[in-house]
């Protein structure tokens, strides 16, 4: 006979076990470990967020400091390995399994424990699969969120850093899970609700105000010349000719140039209004000078980023804000918002192979894909029409044009060299040697080179779409290699050949003189310049304040 009630029962039982821990849903800090093993059970799978930016820590470290003997062989499934204390879980032998997306801080740290045997990975996810998984075969037993404030009946308030909570938290509270929730304060009034109470079945106050990670901030002072000259290049090359209005940069300072050059280059090539005015995207403080100039109309954001609070709060009319007036962030609708209704998105990597294909995983570092692979691919079910998406599509095919689609602008924007003269450009990806080493099922593989559309170095742009076959391809990407041993290895003749039909296309053919690229070009050259450009609104991290 079949039990109908078997997961609602076990939750009770928990629930159960966890109120005599708690005063109403209020469980004191020092009862937190204890809440944990109380609620938590052997083999849960559990997420413990562990985001791209905020982190459950004090939920972190008390779960790492639960007894083996009662916690054991979790199965972790959140979206960032961020803290120590996330890897600690695996090598104390409280979590066995890992399904996640991101790990840049701990990207070392990852293989290691997974050569070592600490870590049985199920998968690496992008971030809306991953999270469509939770409502299919990954849903959480547990989940241990965080949030700057609660009340006593467990409301949520979760600033501009609401980034995943929604869709971790409705995906276990609704399928007779347990969801714990960290935070600042419990107060008697917050100031807007982002998750109801009856979601929430313990809430406890940490020691310390939460750590948020300053991922999205780079200091124009760190910017190069030779990634202003790339950047001229996509806007001129790119974002002109296609006619971007709608995208998304991933993070580095190659995109954050391009932000930087908005009001000062591409506004003397009179294209103010005609591109980058909506966007998906982070709150970077390298476009508050774009903002200010009037280029952008709109951003909506995955999660926030440190000291925009108060920007955030003073140009509503550009974020998406609260009845507050905080910033509210949705990495899930931002995700679908950026595969959907962007027509380009630009980033970075760290290899890029003869095919496009793209990773950032090299022989000692997994880094995880985050977004990028979602962002960087060109959705099938899109079925709206825009310009750019329409002249993408005319250029990849040369078949019926009544059965014509699009294509999104995946642009790579890489230099040749990397750090430490590390080639960006190989004729192997260290994934394919990582996924055979570690037996996985696939090469992790960070944009497929069938949705990559333009790669942008400093020696020039290729565009993948004009090329119509392999070979055409490979010697394409040859030719703005650089000297890289790819790059040298190109054949001179047919290079030039695709350089005469326009697949290739160096800094003197889009008039530009690489001379012309200099800090000076930048709308701001320092965090302080930024701050200026916000009217003090922009309050950055004290790691980038050297002054």
């Amino acid at each position: 006979m079949i039990d109908w009630q078997n997961e609602r029962r076990s939750r009770d039982e928990r629930l159960s076990a966890g109120n005599k821990l708690a005063d109403g849903k209020i469980v004191a800090a020092g009862a937190a470990t204890a809440l944990l093993e109380t609620v938590i059970r052997p083999g849960d799978r559990i997420c413990l967020e562990g985001d791209n930016q905020k982190q459950a820590d004090f939920l972190a470290a008390c779960l790492a400091n639960a007894d083996p003997k009662v916690l054991h062989d979790l199965h972790v499934v959140q979206s960032g390995i961020v803290l120590p204390e996330h890897i600690d879980l695996f090598e104390k032998g409280i979590a066995k399994k890992l399904d996640y997306s991101y790990s840049g801080p701990q990207s070392y740290e990852v293989p290691r424990a997974l050569n070592s045997g600490a870590i049985e990975l199920g998968a690496i996810h992008t971030y809306i699969e991953l999270f469509a998984r939770y409502f299919v075969d990954l849903t959480p037993h547990v989940a241990l969120t965080v949030a700057r404030s609660a009340d006593r009946q467990g409301n949520l308030y979760m600033g501009p850093n609401t980034e995943d909570s929604p869709t971790v938290i409705e995906a276990t509270a609704f399928k007779e899970g347990i969801v714990i929730a960290q935070v600042n304060e419990v107060v008697d009034k917050l100031p807007r609700v982002d998750i109801p109470g009856d979601r929430v079945d313990f809430v406890v106050a940490a020691q310390k105000p939460f750590y948020v990670e300053p991922l999205f901030t780079r200091d124009p002072a760190s910017i190069t010349e030779t990634q202003i000259l790339a950047a001229m290049m996509a806007i001129k090359g790119i974002y002109a000719e296609y006619g971007i209005k709608r995208l998304n940069h991933g993070i580095g300072f190659n995109t954050a140039a391009i932000e930087l050059l908005l009001p000062t280059y591409a506004e003397k090539l009179g294209l103010k209004g005609k591109i980058a005015t909506h966007w998906a995207l982070n709150p970077h403080p390298t476009l508050i000078p774009a903002i200010e100039s009037g280029w952008v109309k709109q951003i909506h954001s995955f999660g926030s980023e440190v000291g925009m609070d108060a920007y955030m709060r003073a140009r509503s009319n550009i974020y998406f804000t609260g009845r507050d007036g905080s910033m509210s962030s949705n990495r899930m609708y931002c995700q679908v918002a950026g595969l959907y209704a962007t027509d380009l998105f630009i980033g970075s990597t760290l290899q890029i192979d003869l095919s496009g294909n793209s990773s950032t995983v090299t022989q000692d570092r997994i880094a995880g894909f985050g977004g990028a692979p979602n962002m960087g691919s060109d959705a099938h079910g899109r079925r709206h029409a825009s310009e750019p998406w329409l002249k993408a599509g005319r250029e990849a095919v040369d078949g019926d044009p009544r059965l014509m689609r699009g294509r999104k602008l995946v642009v790579q924007l890489v230099e040749t060299f990397s750090e430490k003269m590390v080639p960006v450009f190989v004729e192997k990806l260290d994934a394919i040697d990582l996924a055979e080493k570690f037996k996985l099922d696939l090469a992790p593989v960070m944009i497929y080179g069938d949705d990559v559309t333009h790669i942008v170095s400093e020696e020039g742009i290729a565009n993948l779409l004009l090329c119509r076959t392999a070979a055409e391809r490979e010697q394409a990407i040859r030719g703005i290699a650089g000297f890289t041993d790819v790059g040298r290895a190109r054949d001179r003749k047919m290079v030039e050949k695709l350089r005469q039909r326009k697949i290739i296309r160096r800094p003197e053919d889009l008039g530009i003189n690489p001379l012309d690229a200099q800090l000076s070009m930048l709308a701001a050259r320092s965090i302080q310049d930024l701050m200026h450009w916000s009217g003090n609104l922009y309050d950055p991290p004290n790691k980038f304040r050297n002054w």
